[in-house]
């Protein structure tokens, strides 16, 4: 059970370092394709910041799949909310949503026995 909570609490901390301080005014902006800066293409902000997540999920979890998996679902969660079609709220219930489905896939891998 301590394995467990402690992945949940890790999962979360790691979100919360990687979308705020190690996301930066750069990449907040680059990645918005709705509005990019100029002369910067707009997956070259998104596709850092998603990486970045996917290899904080990676590292905790020790899944290099659920690091990919964080990857693929972090950017388009974040481009759907760049585009306007959901909201900040919304954007951030997704991600959190995301890492408690990470750690139902590693109890139901045995992970935590």
């Amino acid at each position: 059970m301590t394995a467990l909570l402690t992945t949940i609490a890790l999962l979360l901390a790691g979100h919360a370092l990687a979308d705020y301080p190690l996301q930066g005014d750069f990449l907040a902006r680059a990645k918005n394709r709705a509005n990019p800066i100029p002369g910067v293409p707009w997956y070259h902000g998104l596709l850092p910041h998603a990486a970045i997540h996917g290899g904080i999920v990676g590292l905790i979890t020790g899944s290099l799949a659920l690091g990919i998996a964080e990857f693929v679902v972090h950017g388009l969660i974040d481009d759907a909310k760049c585009m306007g079609r959901i909201s900040y709220n919304m954007d951030q219930s997704l991600h959190i949503s995301c890492k408690l489905c990470w750690v139902v896939i590693l109890m139901l891998w045995g992970t935590f026995s």
